[in-house]
Protein backbone atom coordinates (compact mmCIF):
# COMPACT_ATOMS: atom_id res chain seq x y z
CA UNK A 1 0.00 0.00 0.00
CA UNK A 2 1.37 3.41 -0.68
CA UNK A 3 0.11 6.36 1.50
CA UNK A 4 1.15 10.05 0.66
CA UNK A 5 2.95 12.42 2.88
CA UNK A 6 2.34 16.05 3.08
CA UNK A 7 5.89 16.89 2.04
CA UNK A 8 6.71 20.17 0.77
CA UNK A 9 4.53 21.35 -2.45
CA UNK A 10 4.87 17.80 -4.29
CA UNK A 11 4.05 15.32 -1.21
CA UNK A 12 6.16 11.97 -1.01
CA UNK A 13 5.15 8.59 -1.53
CA UNK A 14 5.56 5.86 1.77
CA UNK A 15 5.31 2.35 0.81
CA UNK A 16 3.73 0.51 3.71
CA UNK A 17 4.43 -3.31 4.27
CA UNK A 18 1.70 -5.10 4.35
CA UNK A 19 3.68 -7.21 7.33
CA UNK A 20 3.97 -3.78 9.08
CA UNK A 21 0.97 -3.61 12.00
CA UNK A 22 0.10 0.04 10.92
CA UNK A 23 -2.82 2.66 11.72
CA UNK A 24 -3.15 5.24 9.63
CA UNK A 25 -4.65 8.58 11.43
CA UNK A 26 -5.89 11.66 9.24
CA UNK A 27 -8.80 14.03 9.77
CA UNK A 28 -11.99 13.46 8.72
CA UNK A 29 -12.17 15.07 4.78
CA UNK A 30 -14.68 17.85 4.13
CA UNK A 31 -14.42 19.23 0.50
CA UNK A 32 -14.04 22.39 -0.10
CA UNK A 33 -16.83 24.99 0.09
CA UNK A 34 -18.49 25.71 -3.43
CA UNK A 35 -17.80 29.16 -3.58
CA UNK A 36 -15.42 30.62 -0.87
CA UNK A 37 -16.02 33.96 -2.66
CA UNK A 38 -19.34 34.11 -1.50
CA UNK A 39 -19.10 32.27 1.58
CA UNK A 40 -16.31 34.74 2.79
CA UNK A 41 -19.22 37.99 1.81
CA UNK A 42 -22.14 36.38 3.54
CA UNK A 43 -20.02 36.07 6.83
CA UNK A 44 -19.35 39.34 6.44
CA UNK A 45 -22.63 40.53 6.08
CA UNK A 46 -23.99 37.84 8.67
CA UNK A 47 -21.22 37.86 11.07
CA UNK A 48 -21.17 35.52 14.49
CA UNK A 49 -22.43 37.89 17.28
CA UNK A 50 -21.59 41.23 15.88
CA UNK A 51 -22.94 43.37 13.57
CA UNK A 52 -21.92 43.38 9.79
CA UNK A 53 -18.53 44.59 8.83
CA UNK A 54 -19.43 46.68 6.55
CA UNK A 55 -22.05 48.84 9.51
CA UNK A 56 -18.76 48.44 11.97
CA UNK A 57 -16.25 50.82 9.95
CA UNK A 58 -16.97 54.12 9.09
CA UNK A 59 -15.75 56.15 6.26
CA UNK A 60 -13.43 58.26 8.55
CA UNK A 61 -12.24 55.30 10.53
CA UNK A 62 -8.18 53.72 10.23
CA UNK A 63 -8.54 50.18 9.53
CA UNK A 64 -5.77 47.32 10.14
CA UNK A 65 -6.00 44.40 9.02
CA UNK A 66 -4.43 41.81 9.92
CA UNK A 67 -2.55 38.83 8.09
CA UNK A 68 -0.59 35.73 8.50
CA UNK A 69 3.10 35.45 6.91
CA UNK A 70 4.84 32.84 4.49
CA UNK A 71 4.79 30.28 6.71
CA UNK A 72 0.98 29.69 7.64
CA UNK A 73 -1.24 28.33 4.47
CA UNK A 74 -4.01 30.87 4.94
CA UNK A 75 -5.86 31.62 1.87
CA UNK A 76 -4.87 35.52 2.30
CA UNK A 77 -5.53 36.97 -0.92
CA UNK A 78 -9.05 35.82 -1.34
CA UNK A 79 -9.84 36.85 2.69
CA UNK A 80 -8.65 40.31 1.77
CA UNK A 81 -10.52 40.59 -1.25
CA UNK A 82 -13.67 39.91 0.31
CA UNK A 83 -12.47 42.01 3.22
CA UNK A 84 -11.70 45.05 1.19
CA UNK A 85 -14.70 44.57 -1.43
CA UNK A 86 -16.87 45.33 1.74
CA UNK A 87 -14.89 48.27 2.75
CA UNK A 88 -15.08 49.48 -0.59
CA UNK A 89 -16.42 52.86 0.41
CA UNK A 90 -13.49 53.74 2.28
CA UNK A 91 -10.29 55.81 0.65
CA UNK A 92 -7.31 52.94 0.83
CA UNK A 93 -4.80 55.60 2.57
CA UNK A 94 -7.62 54.77 5.51
CA UNK A 95 -6.49 51.43 5.18
CA UNK A 96 -3.44 49.30 6.22
CA UNK A 97 -2.48 45.70 6.02
CA UNK A 98 0.25 44.15 8.70
CA UNK A 99 1.53 41.08 8.24
CA UNK A 100 1.55 39.55 11.91
CA UNK A 101 5.31 38.56 12.12
CA UNK A 102 5.70 37.54 15.75
CA UNK A 103 9.59 36.70 15.57
CA UNK A 104 9.23 35.63 12.19
CA UNK A 105 11.51 36.56 9.41
CA UNK A 106 10.31 39.88 7.16
CA UNK A 107 9.24 38.93 4.02
CA UNK A 108 11.10 40.20 0.52
CA UNK A 109 9.03 42.43 -2.01
CA UNK A 110 8.42 39.43 -3.99
CA UNK A 111 6.88 37.28 -1.13
CA UNK A 112 4.90 40.24 0.28
CA UNK A 113 3.36 40.05 -3.58
CA UNK A 114 3.07 36.93 -3.77
CA UNK A 115 1.00 36.69 -0.46
CA UNK A 116 -1.27 39.35 -0.90
CA UNK A 117 -1.32 39.49 -4.76
CA UNK A 118 0.02 42.57 -6.82
CA UNK A 119 -3.40 44.36 -7.48
CA UNK A 120 -3.70 44.77 -3.27
CA UNK A 121 0.27 45.46 -2.84
CA UNK A 122 0.19 48.33 -4.87
CA UNK A 123 -3.01 49.90 -3.84
CA UNK A 124 -2.60 49.58 0.26
CA UNK A 125 0.17 50.15 2.34
CA UNK A 126 1.91 47.06 4.16
CA UNK A 127 3.46 47.13 7.07
CA UNK A 128 5.54 44.03 8.79
CA UNK A 129 5.47 43.54 12.25
CA UNK A 130 8.82 44.27 14.10
CA UNK A 131 8.89 42.64 17.29
CA UNK A 132 12.65 43.70 17.97
CA UNK A 133 12.14 47.16 17.71
CA UNK A 134 10.66 48.83 20.56
CA UNK A 135 10.31 52.69 18.54
CA UNK A 136 7.34 50.67 16.74
CA UNK A 137 5.79 49.61 19.59
CA UNK A 138 3.47 51.26 22.47
CA UNK A 139 2.61 50.17 26.19
CA UNK A 140 -0.88 49.86 26.89
CA UNK A 141 -0.29 48.49 30.20
CA UNK A 142 -0.20 44.57 31.79
CA UNK A 143 -1.82 41.70 31.74
CA UNK A 144 -3.11 39.50 34.90
CA UNK A 145 -0.51 37.44 34.19
CA UNK A 146 1.84 40.26 35.25
CA UNK A 147 3.67 40.49 31.63
CA UNK A 148 3.51 44.08 30.02
CA UNK A 149 1.87 44.15 26.91
CA UNK A 150 3.86 46.08 23.91
CA UNK A 151 2.06 46.10 21.00
CA UNK A 152 2.44 47.63 17.68
CA UNK A 153 1.81 51.23 17.86
CA UNK A 154 0.55 51.48 14.04
CA UNK A 155 -2.22 49.13 14.72
CA UNK A 156 -3.17 50.58 18.01
CA UNK A 157 -3.71 53.53 16.45
CA UNK A 158 -6.20 51.95 14.30
CA UNK A 159 -9.96 52.49 15.23
CA UNK A 160 -10.98 48.86 13.72
CA UNK A 161 -8.50 46.01 14.02
CA UNK A 162 -10.12 43.23 11.41
CA UNK A 163 -7.89 39.60 12.46
CA UNK A 164 -7.63 37.31 9.72
CA UNK A 165 -6.13 33.84 9.93
CA UNK A 166 -6.51 29.72 9.60
CA UNK A 167 -7.58 27.67 12.99
CA UNK A 168 -5.52 24.22 13.45
CA UNK A 169 -5.02 22.60 16.18
CA UNK A 170 -1.89 24.63 18.02
CA UNK A 171 1.29 22.63 19.87
CA UNK A 172 0.80 24.82 23.04
CA UNK A 173 -2.13 27.47 22.61
CA UNK A 174 -4.60 24.89 21.73
CA UNK A 175 -5.64 26.32 17.87
CA UNK A 176 -4.39 28.94 15.86
CA UNK A 177 -6.54 32.15 14.67
CA UNK A 178 -7.99 33.96 17.13
CA UNK A 179 -6.50 36.56 18.84
CA UNK A 180 -2.59 35.09 17.96
CA UNK A 181 -2.94 37.73 14.96
CA UNK A 182 -2.00 40.50 17.83
CA UNK A 183 -0.04 38.21 20.49
CA UNK A 184 2.17 36.98 19.07
CA UNK A 185 1.74 38.30 15.74
CA UNK A 186 1.67 41.99 16.63
CA UNK A 187 3.29 41.98 19.81
CA UNK A 188 6.80 43.10 20.42
CA UNK A 189 10.15 40.55 22.04
CA UNK A 190 9.01 41.39 25.98
CA UNK A 191 5.43 40.43 25.56
CA UNK A 192 6.14 37.11 23.27
CA UNK A 193 8.88 35.94 25.52
CA UNK A 194 6.45 36.49 28.83
CA UNK A 195 3.54 34.88 27.45
CA UNK A 196 6.01 31.92 25.95
CA UNK A 197 7.69 31.51 29.14
CA UNK A 198 9.27 28.31 30.06
CA UNK A 199 6.61 27.85 33.41
CA UNK A 200 3.49 28.53 30.66
CA UNK A 201 5.13 26.14 28.09
CA UNK A 202 5.52 23.53 30.84
CA UNK A 203 2.00 24.08 31.78
CA UNK A 204 -0.25 20.50 31.27
CA UNK A 205 -3.06 22.81 29.68
CA UNK A 206 -0.79 24.32 27.21
CA UNK A 207 -1.24 21.18 24.27
CA UNK A 208 -2.98 21.23 21.16
CA UNK A 209 -7.08 21.42 20.89
CA UNK A 210 -6.77 23.17 24.69
CA UNK A 211 -7.74 27.31 25.28
CA UNK A 212 -9.76 27.73 28.67
CA UNK A 213 -7.48 26.69 31.32
CA UNK A 214 -4.48 27.21 29.14
CA UNK A 215 -2.12 29.78 30.06
CA UNK A 216 -0.93 30.72 26.93
CA UNK A 217 -3.94 31.09 25.10
CA UNK A 218 -6.32 32.78 28.39
CA UNK A 219 -3.66 35.86 28.09
CA UNK A 220 -3.70 35.60 24.31
CA UNK A 221 -7.03 35.98 24.28
CA UNK A 222 -6.63 39.24 27.46
CA UNK A 223 -4.57 41.20 25.34
CA UNK A 224 -6.64 40.62 22.17
CA UNK A 225 -9.84 42.08 24.14
CA UNK A 226 -7.86 45.18 25.19
CA UNK A 227 -7.23 46.28 21.63
CA UNK A 228 -10.15 47.70 21.29
CA UNK A 229 -12.84 47.49 18.21
CA UNK A 230 -11.84 44.40 16.16
CA UNK A 231 -13.73 41.81 13.86
CA UNK A 232 -12.55 38.26 13.40
CA UNK A 233 -11.98 36.67 9.90
CA UNK A 234 -11.26 32.92 10.33
CA UNK A 235 -11.27 30.15 7.83
CA UNK A 236 -10.62 26.04 8.31
CA UNK A 237 -9.23 24.05 5.65
CA UNK A 238 -9.09 20.47 4.44
CA UNK A 239 -5.53 19.05 3.46
CA UNK A 240 -5.71 20.82 0.08
CA UNK A 241 -5.76 23.59 1.92
CA UNK A 242 -9.30 24.61 0.42
CA UNK A 243 -11.65 26.73 2.79
CA UNK A 244 -13.79 24.45 4.46
CA UNK A 245 -15.96 26.73 6.22
CA UNK A 246 -15.80 30.50 7.40
CA UNK A 247 -15.66 31.79 11.07
CA UNK A 248 -16.43 36.22 10.92
CA UNK A 249 -17.80 38.55 14.01
CA UNK A 250 -17.27 38.59 18.01
CA UNK A 251 -13.34 37.38 18.27
CA UNK A 252 -14.34 35.22 21.16
CA UNK A 253 -17.73 33.98 19.68
CA UNK A 254 -16.53 33.03 16.57
CA UNK A 255 -13.25 31.91 17.19
CA UNK A 256 -14.88 29.46 19.36
CA UNK A 257 -17.41 28.05 16.84
CA UNK A 258 -14.27 27.91 14.42
CA UNK A 259 -12.02 25.63 17.18
CA UNK A 260 -15.25 23.48 17.65
CA UNK A 261 -15.60 22.82 14.23
CA UNK A 262 -11.98 21.64 13.61
CA UNK A 263 -11.99 20.05 16.62
CA UNK A 264 -14.33 17.68 15.36
CA UNK A 265 -12.42 17.11 12.07
CA UNK A 266 -9.15 17.00 12.99
CA UNK A 267 -8.71 15.25 16.49
CA UNK A 268 -8.77 11.68 16.14
CA UNK A 269 -9.00 8.99 19.17
CA UNK A 270 -6.56 5.97 19.14
CA UNK A 271 -6.63 2.91 21.45
CA UNK A 272 -2.99 2.74 22.65
CA UNK A 273 0.15 4.97 21.96
CA UNK A 274 2.97 3.33 19.36
CA UNK A 275 6.36 2.10 18.91
CA UNK A 276 6.88 3.89 15.69
CA UNK A 277 4.93 7.32 14.94
CA UNK A 278 6.00 8.51 11.44
CA UNK A 279 4.44 12.04 11.41
CA UNK A 280 5.00 15.27 8.58
CA UNK A 281 4.14 19.02 8.82
CA UNK A 282 1.23 19.52 6.66
CA UNK A 283 3.43 19.89 4.01
CA UNK A 284 4.37 23.29 2.24
CA UNK A 285 4.34 26.08 3.79
CA UNK A 286 4.18 24.88 7.12
CA UNK A 287 7.20 22.36 6.43
CA UNK A 288 9.42 25.62 5.14
CA UNK A 289 12.06 24.81 8.45
CA UNK A 290 12.67 22.50 11.27
CA UNK A 291 11.36 25.54 13.68
CA UNK A 292 8.00 25.24 12.90
CA UNK A 293 8.04 20.92 12.51
CA UNK A 294 8.76 21.00 15.69
CA UNK A 295 4.65 20.95 15.22
CA UNK A 296 4.51 17.69 14.04
CA UNK A 297 6.37 16.07 16.52
CA UNK A 298 3.95 17.51 19.47
CA UNK A 299 1.52 16.07 17.22
CA UNK A 300 3.07 12.52 17.17
CA UNK A 301 4.66 12.92 21.01
CA UNK A 302 1.42 11.97 23.00
CA UNK A 303 0.36 9.01 21.11
CA UNK A 304 4.14 7.39 21.27
CA UNK A 305 5.22 4.74 23.84
CA UNK A 306 8.17 5.92 26.19
CA UNK A 307 10.94 4.65 24.96
CA UNK A 308 9.60 4.45 21.15
CA UNK A 309 10.50 6.94 18.19
CA UNK A 310 9.15 9.41 15.89
CA UNK A 311 10.11 9.96 12.35
CA UNK A 312 9.61 13.31 11.00
CA UNK A 313 9.20 14.19 7.48
CA UNK A 314 9.97 17.37 6.37
CA UNK A 315 10.94 19.26 3.60
CA UNK A 316 12.92 22.19 5.62
CA UNK A 317 13.79 24.17 2.30
CA UNK A 318 14.69 26.86 4.47
CA UNK A 319 16.75 25.07 6.89
CA UNK A 320 16.81 25.27 10.43
CA UNK A 321 16.50 28.41 10.01
CA UNK A 322 19.56 30.67 10.08
CA UNK A 323 17.57 33.53 11.49
CA UNK A 324 16.28 33.64 14.94
CA UNK A 325 17.87 31.88 18.01
CA UNK A 326 16.55 27.96 17.57
CA UNK A 327 19.37 27.10 15.49
CA UNK A 328 21.99 27.99 17.77
CA UNK A 329 20.09 26.88 21.14
CA UNK A 330 20.02 23.66 20.00
CA UNK A 331 23.85 23.81 19.09
CA UNK A 332 24.69 25.30 22.50
CA UNK A 333 23.91 22.10 25.37
CA UNK A 334 24.25 19.32 22.49
CA UNK A 335 21.44 16.80 24.34
CA UNK A 336 18.13 17.65 25.54
CA UNK A 337 18.24 17.45 29.28
CA UNK A 338 20.96 19.89 28.96
CA UNK A 339 18.60 22.31 26.87
CA UNK A 340 15.86 21.93 29.02
CA UNK A 341 18.34 22.54 32.61
CA UNK A 342 19.28 25.81 30.33
CA UNK A 343 16.02 26.93 29.62
CA UNK A 344 14.93 26.46 33.01
CA UNK A 345 17.73 28.40 34.60
CA UNK A 346 15.67 31.49 36.45
CA UNK A 347 15.82 34.20 34.59
CA UNK A 348 16.26 32.62 31.58
CA UNK A 349 14.97 34.36 27.97
CA UNK A 350 15.70 34.00 24.25
CA UNK A 351 13.78 34.14 21.54
CA UNK A 352 12.73 30.90 20.49
CA UNK A 353 13.19 29.06 23.71
CA UNK A 354 9.74 27.88 23.50
CA UNK A 355 10.51 25.57 20.40
CA UNK A 356 13.59 24.53 21.56
CA UNK A 357 12.25 23.41 25.29
CA UNK A 358 9.53 21.69 23.49
CA UNK A 359 11.63 19.67 20.99
CA UNK A 360 14.05 18.74 24.51
CA UNK A 361 10.43 17.37 26.33
CA UNK A 362 9.84 15.49 23.45
CA UNK A 363 13.15 13.90 23.15
CA UNK A 364 13.22 12.94 26.98
CA UNK A 365 11.12 10.54 26.14
CA UNK A 366 11.63 9.00 22.77
CA UNK A 367 14.14 8.90 19.70
CA UNK A 368 13.99 11.43 16.69
CA UNK A 369 14.44 11.15 13.91
CA UNK A 370 14.09 13.12 10.14
CA UNK A 371 14.15 12.97 6.69
CA UNK A 372 14.37 16.09 4.89
CA UNK A 373 15.11 17.17 1.63
CA UNK A 374 16.59 20.80 2.78
CA UNK A 375 18.85 19.79 5.64
CA UNK A 376 21.81 17.78 5.79
CA UNK A 377 23.09 15.17 8.38
CA UNK A 378 24.94 17.55 9.80
CA UNK A 379 22.54 19.89 10.35
CA UNK A 380 19.92 17.29 11.91
CA UNK A 381 22.34 16.26 14.22
CA UNK A 382 23.23 19.31 14.81
CA UNK A 383 19.79 20.32 16.12
CA UNK A 384 20.38 16.92 18.24
CA UNK A 385 18.24 13.99 16.65
CA UNK A 386 18.50 12.01 14.02
CA UNK A 387 18.86 11.46 10.20
CA UNK A 388 16.49 9.25 8.11
CA UNK A 389 17.24 9.48 4.25
CA UNK A 390 14.57 6.58 3.90
CA UNK A 391 11.50 6.61 5.75
CA UNK A 392 10.72 2.74 5.13
CA UNK A 393 14.29 1.55 5.64
CA UNK A 394 14.19 3.87 9.22
CA UNK A 395 11.06 2.28 10.45
CA UNK A 396 12.35 -1.60 9.09
CA UNK A 397 15.16 -0.98 11.20
CA UNK A 398 13.36 0.40 14.11
CA UNK A 399 10.94 -3.15 13.90
CA UNK A 400 13.86 -4.89 14.48
CA UNK A 401 14.42 -2.96 17.48
CA UNK A 402 10.65 -2.89 19.20
CA UNK A 403 10.23 -6.87 17.42
CA UNK A 404 7.41 -7.68 14.72
CA UNK A 405 4.47 -6.78 16.41
CA UNK A 406 5.66 -3.39 17.02
CA UNK A 407 2.56 -0.70 16.69
CA UNK A 408 3.11 1.79 14.01
CA UNK A 409 1.45 4.98 13.53
CA UNK A 410 1.52 7.38 10.61
CA UNK A 411 0.28 10.98 10.70
CA UNK A 412 0.28 11.98 6.62
CA UNK A 413 -1.09 15.38 7.12
CA UNK A 414 1.02 16.02 10.66
CA UNK A 415 -0.48 18.70 13.02
CA UNK A 416 -3.67 18.60 10.75
CA UNK A 417 -4.58 15.71 12.40
CA UNK A 418 -3.91 15.73 16.37
CA UNK A 419 -4.61 11.84 17.78
CA UNK A 420 -5.18 11.21 21.69
CA UNK A 421 -5.74 8.59 23.91
CA UNK A 422 -9.13 7.48 24.03
CA UNK A 423 -9.46 7.45 27.21
CA UNK A 424 -8.18 10.90 27.63
CA UNK A 425 -10.64 13.41 27.35
CA UNK A 426 -9.84 16.57 25.35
Amino acid sequence: MQINLAYGKEGLPLEVDRTWNAQVVQPKFLPGLPDPKIALLDALRSPIASIPLRQLASPDDRVGIIINDKTRATPTKIILEAILAELSFMRSENIIIFIALGTHQTSSLIELKELVGETIYNAYRIVQNNSFDRETQVLIGKSSFGNEIWLNRELMDCSLKILTGFIEPHLFAGFSGGGKAIMPGMAGLQTILGNHSPKNISNINAVFGVTRGNPIWEEIFEISQKTGKNFLVNVALNKHKAITGVFAGDLEHAHAQGCKFVKETAMSAVDDRFDIVVTTNSGYPLDLNLYQSVKGLSAAAPVTKKGGSIILVSECSEGIPEHGMYGSLLKRTGNPQAMLDLILQPGFQEQDMWQAQIQAQIQLGCDVYVHSRGLSDDQIRSAMLIPARSVEETVNRLIGRYGTDARICILPEGPVTIPYLSKNQL
